[in-house]
């Protein structure tokens, strides 16, 4: 009998076709199998709006913005819960190659990885509390997580900033760091350089470090200079020694020409 694949010969039990088609037209099949996964598991990261622009969208996390007030040590999370989707926050081994390396390159957490994985009371219930953060901003960083997108000003970027290096959304904390560093002026200079010494930026810390010894005469005189000498002595000494450190290698520099 002929294969109707070939039309080469073949013996009455492979039915129809040859071992050698038949073994091709399986791995044919499953290649295409998944293929077509790959395919639904793209359609359905495209599907999965934010919750936030979908109130009836079906969720099994809420965050909560907790807001201790000013000279209290009670919290308050009056503020409306913020819907979320477990597989967007840790990224379940149970979704596709594809959704895997969306999430991972995008909005990954490990802390909520660890949070959300492991026996601990927010699994259990579905609740997180995100201490030491407005509604605002917890909901502009759920919406990052979403889609890779939010909109920044310099306090909404220093916020974010806080809110992404705690929760290990490194990303989202890069994207805050360049916004941050693009606007540093003689204004904000010593507040960023502060700023990034806490939160481990270093590229915001270099700009803000290289306009305050360019500008030490004036921004020495400022208050904001006042409250870091009270404050951060520590800082000031690092400032003047940068200063001295760029003062003598200009005047090397000078020397040699």
């Amino acid at each position: 009998m002929w294969c109707q694949s070939c039309r080469e010969a073949y013996e009455e039990r492979d039915a129809g076709t040859c071992k050698e088609c038949y073994e091709e037209a399986s791995e044919t099949e499953e290649e295409l199998k998944r293929e077509i996964d790959d395919l639904k598991s793209k359609v359905a990261f495209l599907r999965l709006a934010s919750p936030l622009d979908d109130l009836a969208s079906t969720t099994d996390l809420l965050l909560h913005a907790v807001l201790s007030p000013s000279g209290s040590n009670s919290a308050t999370c009056a503020t409306p819960a913020i819907p979320a989707h477990r597989a967007i926050l840790v990224s379940s081994p149970l979704l596709s190659s594809f959704l895997l390396y969306m999430l991972h390159n995008i909005s990954r957490s490990p802390v909520f990885k660890a949070m959300l994985e492991n026996e601990m009371e927010e699994s259990r219930s579905g609740i997180i509390k995100i201490h030491d953060v407005s509604y605002y901003v917890l909901r502009s960083f759920v919406h990052y997580l979403y889609t890779a997108e939010v909109l920044l000003d310099e306090h909404m970027a220093c916020e974010l900033l806080i809110l992404a290096e705690k929760y290990q959304v490194k990303h989202l904390k890069i994207f805050c760091e360049k916004f941050m560093t693009s606007k540093v002026n003689n204004d904000n200079a010593i507040g960023n350089y502060a700023f990034a010494h806490r939160h481990s930026a270093k590229q915001l810390l270099e700009a803000a470090l290289s306009l305050i010894i360019e500008n030490m005469a004036t921004l020495t005189e400022r208050e904001e200079y006042k409250e870091l000498v009270e404050k951060d002595p520590r800082l000031v000494v690092e400032i003047y020694e940068a200063y001295l450190t760029r003062q003598v290698n200009t005047a090397a520099k000078d020397s040699t020409t």
